[in-house]
């Protein structure tokens, strides 16, 4: 389903624009770990690039719009240092993108990027609250509007499915790649209702009519439950000696 040639040619006409600029680039995401969904997904591209200047940033400019033209969301762009000094802010981020790539051209950068795990921890709370925050906002705007409570849990999901696999490594344990399983381990160790999320999934891919569902009902387990895995990471800092470590 990943759509190769698009990514190919993308890749290209990159190198044409950049030429000696570009170092590498690198598919991360969905597409590379085999979680692609043509309706869902993105196709995310990181480019290391020797120099970022905005002389080189227009140079690159033909090929970015064509790539946007393909309803593509234009790659990250950052410089082999950026990457290796972004590790302590970008702890969660880059640890997904090391664990699932594949690259397209030239040198693998994340192969010995070393990340920080005691601020992996504190980014995964900041996340998880941010995030809690967010979620209170849309569903009281969506309020009352069926369709409007769905688009807000589902456009979430992705977010907090990575979230809580990211609890799971950060509590020392394993965690599973796919969504549901992750999920459903989560929701076993911490005791919340795993299943909203499951049955959100089943809407995502088209498996269930969401009509037939109580959204009323998924919406308020579906938030207890951010709020429960928020807590938890909130107290293992806390119990941290010394705190983040």
């Amino acid at each position: 389903m990943v759509p190769e040639k698009q990514i190919n040619d993308f890749v290209g006409r990159l190198q044409k624009a950049a030429g000696s600029n570009l170092e590498s680039v690198i598919l991360y995401g969905s597409a590379a770990s085999g979680d692609f969904h043509p309706e869902y997904s993105d196709l995310n591209l990181l480019c290391i690039l020797r120099e970022l200047s905005y002389a080189s940033l227009e140079a690159m400019a033909p090929a970015i719009e064509w790539w946007n033209r393909q309803k593509q969301r234009a790659p990250l762009l950052m410089s082999h240092e950026e990457i290796r000094r972004s590790a302590d802010v970008f702890a969660i981020e880059l640890m997904d993108i090391q664990e699932h790539h594949r690259v397209l051209l030239g040198e693998d950068v994340l192969k010995s990027l070393q990340i920080p795990m005691h601020l992996h921890h504190a980014q995964l709370e900041y996340e998880l609250r941010e995030k809690l925050i967010l979620l209170r906002q849309r569903l009281l705007l969506a309020a009352g509007n069926r369709n409007g409570t769905w688009d807000v849990l589902l456009h979430a999901l992705p977010t907090f499915a990575t979230l809580f696999r990211h609890t799971l490594i950060a509590q020392g344990d394993s965690a599973p790649d796919n969504k549901r399983e992750a999920v459903k381990k989560l929701a076993a160790r911490l005791g919340f209702d795993g299943s909203v999320f499951e049955q959100a999934l089943d809407v995502r891919e088209h498996k269930v009519d969401p009509k037939k569902l109580d959204v009323r009902n998924i919406a308020s387990h579906y938030l207890a439950a951010v709020e429960q895995v928020t807590v938890a990471v909130d107290r293992m800092l806390d119990s941290a000696e010394p705190r983040g470590s």
